[in-house]
């Protein structure tokens, strides 16, 4: 059976290829994200879904994607800049996906197939979607953008819990 742990992605800037399994035992919140977007201000949510969890077990997995609207232009540095002066973001960033159509990051290939959206559609839909992935490194459940991150906690918890 595939699980998180089975994938890698280049750090943000990509100095570092970081294999998934260092989140082995733990809880995961990967979401797609983008500087540019109307839901931008969703890092705040989920740096404070960070601080909360992270000593319980939780671990935020951010990856920019640019194929929404263009709302990712920016460069490596750019994009880790803008995530730490306007929204405080500590947890992990990687480098920029696709996280549909042909050139999709394997992560995100396997995450749609998994779970698939309303109307068993794959495709993400737009910028912050949102994959809470258990302590065993399969698929709990997946959120629209437009979840808040707040609206993700309860999940969480359980998923901690058990």
């Amino acid at each position: 059976m595939t699980t998180l742990y089975d994938f890698s992605a280049p750090s943000l800037g990509g100095k570092e290829n970081i294999t998934l399994d260092r989140y082995k035992g733990k809880v995961a919140l990967v979401v797609n994200t983008a500087s540019q977007c109307g839901l931008t201000p969703q890092y705040t949510g989920l740096e404070e879904l960070h601080k909360k969890y992270h000593d319980q077990g939780l671990e935020v997995l951010g990856f920019p994607c640019n194929q929404f609207g263009g709302q990712e232009p920016g460069s490596a540095e750019e994009i880790g800049a803008f995530c730490t002066k306007n929204y405080g973001v500590t947890f992990q960033m990687f480098d920029k996906v696709d996280v549909n159509g042909a050139n999709a990051h394997p992560l995100y290939k396997w995450l749609t197939s998994s779970a698939p959206g309303i109307l068993g559609t794959e495709a993400i839909k737009w910028n912050f979607g949102k994959f809470l992935v258990g302590r065993d490194g399969s698929i709990i459940k997946r959120y629209a953008p437009t979840t808040a991150p707040k609206d993700v906690a309860a999940d969480i918890e359980k998923a901690l819990a058990g």
